[in-house]
This record gives structure tokens, sequence and C-alpha cells, in this order.
């Protein structure tokens, strides 16, 4: 049985090759085999092609396949402009996903603080990771690309004896031209997910 976000995908995969743009592999920083486009996605090789999917060979799951599928259907020939970043609430439309997204992408990390600074190199292997410019804040910063033109800044600063740790993450300067503002909030969510599985 299809579930929803399963069908979901599916209607999104049918919209984009109903007109397929010719360019879509450079619009998505794509390779192109055929009608297959290949790319990184969160930590993971990912493969689009008319009936599905994949990361690592496998299905995407629900709500990474849905992003994916978002990504490809806003692909534009823009590239990423990672500086000046942004914080999430400064994109149109955000403050409805602001409470999920400071919960889900930046308060969860701060457990982590610590096991982020001892897995920097593995962080930046899985996910294309980056130094962040000179004058980026905190104990801690680094630049990650969940999707090849999308560039998340994590700022994370440890507890000291008089503040507790604390992580703020902010997008590439045009995210929004490549992604809706719900999906930058799940994009947010779920890198931070990748990021503690792989410092857990």
């Amino acid at each position: 049985m299809t579930d929803n976000y399963t069908k979901i995908v599916q209607d999104n995969l049918k919209k984009l090759y109903r007109d397929l743009p010719p360019d879509l592999g450079r619009r998505l920083a794509a390779s192109r085999d055929g009608d297959r486009f290949m790319f990184d996605a969160f930590g993971e090789s990912c493969v689009i092609s008319p009936d599905r999917i994949t990361l690592d060979g496998e299905n995407a799951s629900s709500i990474l396949g849905i992003l994916i599928s978002l990504y490809a259907l806003h692909a534009v020939t823009d590239i990423c402009v990672p500086a000046p970043f942004r914080a999430f609430k400064e994109f149109d439309g955000s403050m409805p996903y602001a409470g999920a997204f400071a919960t889900h992408t930046e308060q969860v990390l701060v457990p982590h603080v610590t096991a982020v600074k001892n897995n920097l190199e593995k962080i930046f292997s899985a996910l294309n990771g980056e130094t962040p410019p000179a004058d980026m804040p905190g104990d801690i910063s680094f630049v990650v690309y969940p999707l090849p033109k999308i560039a998340l800044c994590y700022i994370l600063y440890e507890a000291d004896e008089d503040f507790p740790a604390a992580v703020t993450c902010l997008y590439s300067s045009n995210a929004d031209r490549f992604m809706p503002v719900d999906g930058l909030a799940d994009a947010g969510e779920y890198t931070s997910k990748k990021i503690i599985d792989l410092v857990t």
C-alpha cells in the first residue's frame, strides 16, 4: 500500500518529468545519465529517476523523498550564494515554522555540541563541509551542504560557567530560491538529525 508521503513524491516526480527542463542537471548541480540525475543529498548518494528517488540505493524515506523532489521541482539556474548567511526567520513566510525550526534544528543539537566538536572531520566528509567565513562567531562553526545548492552554517557555543551550550543554524543567502520555506525548515531538521547520527 502506498502511503501519503510516497504518493506526494510520485506526484512530484510525475510533474517534474512531464516537462523535464533540458538543463535540469545543471539546475540541480547533478550528474545526468539519461533520465536519471545523481548528486549528494543529506550525506548520501541520491538518484532521481522517473519512478523513484533513492539514497544510497534504497528508496528515500518519506520526508527526505519529499524534500528532494521539491528541490528538483524548484531547480533554477542560479548558483548557491552562501554569504551573507541568513537566519531562518529572515525568510518570507517563515513565522509559522520558526518554533519548530528552533526546536528540531537548533536545540536538538545542544546536547551534542562536544560530540560535534570531536567529529568535525566526519561531518565535513559526509555533508560536503567547509570552513565558514572568518568573521563567524561561536566556539565552533562550520558550513555543510544537505543539497548541492543549499548551504547551512552551524554556530555552536560550548557551555561555560556563565552560559549553557547553544546552537544557531543559518542558511545560505539565497536558499529560498531552491526550496519553499517549509521545506527549508525540514531541510534544517533533517541535516541536524544526520549530524547527530554521525556523532553518536
